[in-house]
């Protein structure tokens, strides 16, 4: 929640090829913009377990949608028009009982962008999927999937994709003679929520984020507290599983520290990073895999890129041709592609959805609704 990220991609589809087409997308720019400091603060208050009244709600849903648009202007402003805007939204709640996804929530309504744009706007790209019986996430699997595929044939290894927002996500893609089925992707646990509220309460809200790991780095692991947070029945359940904010918060924080002695401020940050990077080493380790691409704000961390490289071989997105910053901007693009168009843009396997569904709902824009002529396609990457 500290921004929008915003990213202009061109998507060509090249079909020369008789094993299938190929998607190709090339990146035409990249931002992030920063929600206002009120909005970012009436954002967190309205996060689980805090109560959120309907009024809240609406407004919120209104303001975000304004940000979104803003965001959209400003990078029209850097590159020149779109055709098309997808939108994931921001996510305040998601909904998971007894290990299944029920419901997912993300306000930013769309009407906002499709009237300040005048472009039709693609969102609400998660709820058909959970609709569908999976868990609406981690989406990131369907361009993973694409990145992936030529890395895990070269390696004859499976390939995995990590993303460090929030909430850490994996996705394991095998190589090419594999049941396609294979392709895997779940929420590890915490990536950045546990490290960003303890960075926000022992900085006094100062800091909205432990900035370079700084804080960590100057503390120890304290095994007491970090053997009490990997009890979580959590990281033992079965994959397809998501996971967010409604689970990571603040109570569960403090509950986790109830009757330990006095955790130093530099030792809470320090174990939290220890948390985040164990428990994505471990679940790579489940799927025999070692070296990971990731993305994410959690990659602008090098304490907890140092604590993941003592177990894992790392490297980022950017070497896929994919930047590191923008990788959901870019995936959000591609998502908001394939429903445009008519086509899937979930991996069932990774999901855990009965099977593949054209997501989100369309907003028009200024112009009348003109969808492009459906074509069934099976892409390679």
């Amino acid at each position: 929640m500290d921004g929008i990220d915003v990213a202009v991609a061109e998507l060509t589809v090249d079909a020369t090829d008789a094993s299938g087409a190929e998607l190709v997308l090339t990146p035409r720019g990249q931002w992030e913009r920063p929600y206002p400091d009120e909005l970012r603060a009436d954002l967190l208050a309205a996060l689980p377990p805090a109560p959120c009244s309907a009024e809240q709600l609406a407004k919120l849903d209104t303001r975000v949608g304004q940000a979104f648009a803003d965001a959209v202007v400003h990078a029209e402003q850097q590159v020149g028009p779109v055709d098309v805007v997808a939108s994931l939204g921001q996510t305040v709640f998601h909904w998971i009982s007894g290990g299944h996804a029920l419901g997912t929530l993300q306000i930013g309504q769309p009407a906002w962008i499709a009237e300040r744009t005048g472009r039709p706007v693609v969102s609400d790209l998660r709820v058909r999927d959970v609709a569908a019986g999976g868990h609406g996430a981690p989406l990131a699997s369907t361009l993973d999937a694409l990145l992936l595929r030529a890395v895990a044939d070269r390696e004859n290894t499976p390939a995995v994709a990590l993303n460090i927002g929030g909430i850490g996500n994996i996705t394991v893609v095998p190589p090419t003679g594999s049941d396609p089925d294979d392709v895997l992707a779940y929420d590890t646990g915490p990536g950045n929520a546990l490290l960003d509220l303890a960075a926000t309460q022992v900085s006094g809200g100062a800091q909205g984020s432990d900035v370079d790991g700084e804080i960590a780095a100057r503390g120890h692991v304290r095994t007491d507290l970090l053997d009490r947070l990997l009890a979580d029945p959590y990281y033992a359940a079965a994959p397809p599983k998501s996971t967010g904010k409604e689970h990571f918060h603040r109570t569960y924080l403090d509950e986790a520290l109830g009757g330990l002695p006095p955790v130093d401020d530099a030792d809470l940050l320090a174990t939290l990073t220890e948390l985040t990077a164990t428990t994505i080493a471990d679940a790579c380790a489940r799927h025999g895999a070692t070296t990971v691409y990731a993305s994410g704000g959690g990659v602008r961390n090098p304490t907890l890129m140092r604590a993941l490289a003592t177990r894992l071989t790392m490297r980022t997105s950017d070497e896929l041709g994919m930047p590191t910053d923008a990788k959901e901007a870019y995936l959000t693009a591609v998502l908001g592609w394939l429903s445009w168009h008519g086509l899937a843009g979930t991996v069932p396997s990774a999901t855990g959805a009965r099977g593949p569904r054209v997501l989100g709902s369309i907003t028009p824009g200024e112009q009348p609704l003109a969808l492009p002529t459906h074509q069934r396609r099976r892409f390679r990457g």
